[in-house]
């Protein structure tokens, strides 16, 4: 129970962290959290007129890798269907899209390195 909870609240952190980045970047954000059957976008922004759906992974440590490689592709499905569902929902079909992903890596006990990945994800609409 802990370790789900540190887990957690690490995530929280990062995904504030990556918000506030995003907002100092241009970015306007417009939900965190997102949820559908499908999953949860963590950060749905506009960047211009560029509606990105963002992926915040945040890492401790780099013994399984950086936060950007813990985006699967089963994870990227389902980001992929999480924001059709949005799209849809609030008449957005024909917007530009772009998938991004904020990776966030303990670097020391308090320093971390922030990465902005713009097009982390290859979308192609369905017809």
């Amino acid at each position: 129970m802990t370790r789900f909870t540190n887990r957690k609240k690490i995530g929280e952190w990062g995904e504030r962290i990556a918000a506030r980045y995003l907002a100092d970047h241009g970015y306007q954000i417009i939900a965190c959290n997102y949820r559908t059957g499908y999953g949860e976008i963590d950060l749905i922004c506009l960047s211009g007129d560029v509606w990105c759906f963002v992926e915040v992974k945040t890492r401790r440590s780099q013994r399984y890798g950086f936060g950007y490689q813990g985006v699967t592709p089963q994870k990227q499905r389902h980001m992929i269907l999480a924001a059709q569902s949005y799209l849809d929902q609030y008449g957005l079909q024909e917007a530009p899209v772009r998938f991004d992903v904020v990776s966030i890596d303990w670097i020391g006990s308090s320093e971390y390195r922030i990465e902005l990945i713009k097009n982390a994800i290859d979308f192609k609409r369905q017809l």
